[in-house]
């Protein structure tokens, strides 16, 4: 079958996700959704979708639509749902899933009420170079797993949406640690159940644009004995910078897919966009080559329309999303207690 897709948003994730459904077959983008027409019709002439509209409820409940993707703000992610929901359409969310594990729950809720299939788009574990490590882990290449320290950090969001703590649910460790989260989970299997975190969180930097964190680290202890460690930051500059470091008793694995891109050049003028939330575009440089296929968006995309062409459920659901969602939570518990909190799946 060819797929049927209506896309919710047209901002800096719906892009990434066309970047990835631009190389997957067996579908079309019937529609693209946002919340003013110059964007709706800007994005959609960009990337050929035939119809654009404002009308939330109207995109969703096409007849010519399968599957609705959820690259909207925070906020809206509920509210979407239960229009994809109402109108029995399969239903892809981007991360994190909710403001906190209430909405989280409400959403898997819905999708398992309706009987649609539901996909969790948390790309890190799509990453080609993160999908090599956990075969690595398959093989037996790197023994047991004791310990896992992954980073993601950059000077800030791009949207204005994103400092808004009452609209996001968080900052900083919201916004960036549900990708850690989900590759501790990954690498270590999800059979290892997360059992308690201690956090930190504290806005060092951004005083006039936010009142959430902008820096943050979480350590997560699981039922193996196994320990990850995230590391965020909304005041790092340079560039993205996303890594992850695996450590077993036979051996360790490491990806860097931003600072260690294959590509250095030099130049005296400007050389234009590099890579996201790059700070400069001149004297030494280091271009990602293909970002969206790097951070995993082309085998997300990929992965989700193959998985609804067969009536499959994904390999990432809501049920991720509200684990994720439910170790946040206890994150920034942890960040007023200053204690070890226990996370509530």
């Amino acid at each position: 079958m060819t797929v049927q897709i209506a896309l919710l948003g047209s901002g800096f994730v719906s892009e990434l996700y066309m970047q990835g459904l631009s190389e997957v077959r067996g579908h079309d983008v019937v529609v693209n959704y946002s919340r003013t027409a110059e964007r709706a019709r800007a994005f959609g002439e960009k990337w050929r979708i035939p119809a654009q509209t404002t009308d939330l409820k109207a995109a969703i409940q096409r007849d010519d639509v399968d599957l609705v993707i959820i690259g909207l703000p925070n906020e809206a992610h509920v509210e979407a749902t239960r229009l994809a929901t109402q109108a029995k359409k399969h239903v892809v969310c981007t991360k994190p899933l909710g403001r906190n594990a209430v909405e989280a729950r409400e959403m898997l809720g819905l999708v398992e009420r309706a009987g649609v299939l539901h996909g969790y788009a948390e790309t890190e574990v799509f990453s080609p170079a993160v999908m090599r490590v956990r075969k690595l882990i398959d093989d037996g290449t790197l023994g047991r797993l004791f310990s896992i320290r992954s980073r993601e950090a950059h000077s800030g969001p791009h949207a204005a949406h994103f400092w808004d703590a009452e609209r996001t649910g968080g900052g900083a460790l919201l916004d960036m640690g549900c990708h850690m989260f989900e590759a501790f989970r990954y690498f270590l299997g999800k059979d290892d159940r997360p059992v308690d975190v201690i956090a930190w969180g504290d806005r060092l930097v951004h005083h006039e644009k936010t009142t959430a964190e902008d820096n943050a680290i979480a350590m997560v202890r699981f039922q193996s004995g196994a320990i990850g460690v995230a590391e965020t930051s909304w005041a790092a500059l340079g560039g993205m910078d996303l890594r992850n470091e695996v450590y077993g008793e036979k051996g360790a694995a490491y990806t860097d897919v931003t600072r260690g891109t294959p590509v250095h050049a030099f130049t005296l003028g400007a050389a234009g966009y590099l890579m996201e939330k790059a700070n400069a575009d001149s004297g030494w440089i280091f271009p990602v080559p293909d970002e969206a296929r790097v951070y995993g968006f082309h085998e997300e995309m990929r992965h989700f329309v193959e998985c609804v062409a067969r009536g499959e459920l994904p390999r990432e659901t809501f049920h991720d999303g509200v684990a994720i969602n439910a170790m946040m939570d206890a994150a920034y518990r942890s960040m007023k207690t200053r204690k070890w909190e226990p996370i509530e799946l």
